[in-house]
């Protein structure tokens, strides 16, 4: 693999398994020094420790303001300034919209919106002032679609697009480069029982790839498959219509893909409850 990210320091979110995993263990593998954190610290330094390079691990709560301050603040005392920053961490709840329960609503937006929003305030202005610095946030093809059962991770996720949109323009010229990765599914637990649609399924390691693709050549909008972005502006010169018929042939529904199956119960009983044990 190659090293062209030899030296940066990275911390990500959620990085205890899945894509946030995979991604610190690709980062490491280049030379690059990180700091995973994850809601459940154990499980972050468990990763760390079994992950190649110089890795570590730390408690991290992005829906708190002082849990991710820390976060950052333990990354730069163990390894320097942070180059890059990954917002990876999501949970997300599938099912009818009038069955979703308020704490799964409020769970995701606590997660999914405000965490990069806060992980951006708190990052950004450090890397503004040293004219360098870059954040990725794992978003979702959801930033674009709105699959029937996932009405309010996408809204979470559209939220993300339209913040970091606006968030870009401020930091034109400082040297801070934001990036948003837009996967469909991935085969991860986060998406266990769910249907795939037209696009294949990922893995952790294609949405970990493209990360460091995108630091090392850096651009805003990153859709996975590659496919899909064109797609979908594409329908959108459709009239409503027809753009309606091509969207129900490539999206999948989920409230259907999810109907009596027990395949997301212990997933979301723990990542969405008040409580849960890990946010990814």
């Amino acid at each position: 693999m190659k090293r062209t990210h030899a030296g940066l320091v990275v911390a990500i979110t959620g990085g205890a398994a899945g894509i946030g995993r995979e991604t610190a263990r690709q980062f490491a593998l280049t030379g690059a020094r990180v700091c995973i954190g994850d809601l459940s610290g154990t499980a972050a330094r468990a990763a760390a420790a079994e992950l190649p390079g110089t890795v570590h691990g730390c408690e991290l709560d992005v829906t708190d303001e002082r849990s991710f301050h820390d976060f950052l603040a333990t990354t730069e005392a163990l390894l320097g300034p942070i180059d890059v920053l990954v917002n990876n961490a999501g949970v997300m709840w599938v099912g009818a919209f009038d069955s979703e329960p308020d704490t799964a609503t409020s769970r995701m937006l606590a997660v999914n919106l405000h965490g990069v929003i806060r992980g951006v305030r708190l990052a950004a202005p450090a890397m503004r002032t040293r004219r360098r610095g870059h954040i990725v946030t794992i978003a979702s093809a959801a930033s674009r679609l709105s699959p029937p059962g996932e009405a309010t991770y996408a809204a979470t996720k559209h939220g993300v697009l339209g913040y970091l949109t606006g968030v870009r323009e401020e930091l034109r010229g400082s040297g801070v480069r934001l990036s948003v990765i837009m996967p469909s599914v991935v085969d991860t637990e986060l998406a266990a029982g769910t249907a795939t649609g037209a696009a294949k399924l990922l893995q952790p390691a294609d949405v970990a790839s493209a990360v460091l693709a995108v630091v090392e050549r850096p651009r805003f909008e990153v859709s996975l498959p590659g496919y899909v972005g064109p797609l979908v502006h594409l329908a959108g010169l459709l009239p409503q219509w027809l753009r309606d018929i091509v969207l129900r042939r490539a999206v999948p529904n989920q409230v259907a893909a999810t109907s009596g199956s027990s395949a997301r119960t212990h997933y979301e009983m723990r990542a969405l409850r008040d409580d849960p044990e890990s946010p990814s």
